[in-house]
């Protein structure tokens, strides 16, 4: 995935943004997945911040100030799942999108029954991620 991340990184330029841009907020607790997802949300012309696991984005004004969310599935702690119930719980509306390197059925249709926007299998392709994020912005908006 990060190699694929940094080929559409490299082929794209970045543009200023400005106090309207959204922020796209990116969990992972694998650093190099979070600075490449970073990279690619910037080159797109987003705002982006990256958190280490969920309890880091959850104790951040990010909570509140993200436009789209970015997760990993596993992670020490609290898993994106759980997650994603603690956000719908506290009336969090954040279009979320998972990224995941292990997942069974069940919890991918558990994600998407919940509101997920995406649901991507590592290593995935960039555009696809775009396509997600475009979504969840779109829903954001409406």
């Amino acid at each position: 995935m990060m190699g694929t991340l940094l080929r559409w990184v490299a082929q794209t330029k970045d543009r200023p943004q400005t106090e309207m841009t959204p922020t796209i907020s990116i969990i992972d607790d694998d650093e190099s997945v979070r600075e490449a997802t970073k990279s690619l949300v910037r080159s797109l012309g987003y705002a982006a911040a990256t958190f280490s696991s969920a309890g880091e984005y959850l104790r951040s004004d990010g909570i509140w100030q993200s436009s789209c969310l970015i997760t990993d599935l596993q992670m020490p702690g609290m898993s994106g799942v759980e997650l994603q119930r603690r956000l719908t719980t506290d009336g969090n509306d954040t279009p979320i999108i998972f990224m995941t390197a292990d997942s069974d059925d069940k919890t991918r249709s558990q994600a998407l029954n919940a509101g997920a926007v995406g649901f991507l299998r590592k290593p995935f392709d960039a555009k696809i991620l775009i396509e997600c994020i475009d979504r969840a912005l779109r829903l954001k908006a409406a």
